[in-house]
């Protein structure tokens, strides 16, 4: 390799010489936001047994989970602070409405079902939220769940009690 390239220039050049074409940079198209007719975006949540249909609006921020106000059906402020993660993040603090049904599980995942659901519905409101709920984790479902029971065991892995005599 007699002659090094050290410039752009040099390299354009070489690429002539060679007859090969430099292949066109690919354009990201933006993404669309997706509402229905009423202005809403919906989203499914999950998190351990429990599935929420979440729909976001612009609004004042309540949040109605089962036909109940958020504080009734979350008693827990702990599970309160988890539903209200993804517009903390975001900082749209009372700016949408939500309405959520969740089924399945106890109340801890379904909190973190409707969490779930809130963050992909937002994000499909408003696709330029996308990259701070992503960071956040917030659009990733935890797909941890309870362990199965096996046959010959008290519990998954817990064993009966030895006795040797």
């Amino acid at each position: 390799m007699a002659d090094e390239i050290k410039t752009l220039d040099g390299l354009e050049a070489a690429v002539a010489e060679s007859g090969a074409t430099l292949a066109p940079a690919v354009e990201l198209t933006p993404r669309e936001p997706v509402r229905d007719a009423l202005g809403r975006a919906y989203a499914t949540g999950k998190r351990k047994d429990a599935v929420a249909r979440v729909w976001i609006k612009p609004g004042s921020g309540k949040v109605i989970v089962n036909g109940k106000p958020q504080n009734e059906y979350f008693a827990r402020p702990v599970l309160q602070m988890i539903l209200a993660q993804p517009f903390t993040i975001t900082g749209t603090d009372g700016q949408f409405d939500v309405v959520a049904t969740v089924k399945g599980g106890g109340l801890s995942g379904q909190a973190g079902a409707v969490k779930h659901g809130v963050s992909k519905a937002l994000q499909l409101y408003d696709p330029s939220l996308r990259g701070a709920l992503k960071a956040a984790g917030f659009l990733s479902r935890d797909s941890r769940v309870v362990e199965r029971k096996k046959y010959g065991k008290a519990k998954a892995r817990k064993s009966f009690q030895f006795s040797k005599r």
